[in-house]
C-alpha cells in the first residue's frame, strides 16, 4: 500500500493548514508584496482554489478537476504577469508555510522541489536585465501528474 503526499500532510485538514498559512504569509510578508498585488483583494477564492487543486495533485480527491476541468495552470496563470520575481516571493510563502507544517526534512526538501518546479512553469514574463537572472524558459508540457 503506498502512502500518498496528501495522507503524509494530514489529509484535507492538513492541506487546509498549509494553505491557510500560504496566503497568510503572503498577506504578511511585504517580501511577497509584488505577488500580493497580482491576487484578489479577499484571499478566499485563491484559497479554496489551490486547496483544491493540492488536493488532487497530492493523491487525494480530485476537486479541482470535479469543479473546473484539467487545471491548465499556464493557461489560467497567463493573463497574470508571473515574472521570477513574483515567482520567487511566491515561493518565499510556500517554502516558510511547508518549514512550518513539514517536519520531516526529506519530504519538505522534496515537496518544496515540487512546488518550485510548478512556480517556474507558470513564469510567463522576465524582468529588467539588471535582475541578474536567465529568463528564457522553453515552454513545458502543461499537464501534470496526479491532477
Amino acid at each position: 500500500m503506498t502512502i500518498t503526499p496528501y495522507e503524509v500532510l494530514g489529509g484535507e485538514a492538513g492541506i487546509r493548514n498549509l494553505v491557510t498559512r500560504f496566503y497568510a504569509l503572503m498577506d504578511e510578508l511585504p517580501e511577497a508584496h509584488a505577488v500580493r498585488q497580482i491576487h484578489p483583494e479577499s484571499l478566499a477564492g485563491s484559497a479554496e482554489s489551490l486547496f483544491e487543486f493540492l488536493s488532487g495533485w497530492f493523491g487525494g480527491p480530485a476537486l479541482y478537476i470535479e469543479k473546473k476541468g484539467h487545471p491548465r495552470l499556464r493557461m489560467r496563470h497567463a493573463p497574470y504577469e508571473v515574472s521570477p520575481a513574483r515567482r520567487d516571493q511566491w515561493m518565499l510563502c510556500m517554502t516558510q508555510a511547508l518549514t512550518e507544517q513539514v517536519p520531516d526534512p526529506a519530504f519538505r526538501a522534496w515537496l518544496i522541489e515540487t512546488f518550485a518546479k510548478m512556480a517556474e512553469h507558470l513564469v510567463n514574463t522576465s524582468e529588467a536585465p539588471e535582475c541578474h537572472a536567465d529568463m528564457t524558459k522553453t515552454a513545458k508540457n502543461d499537464s501534470h501528474d496526479g491532477s
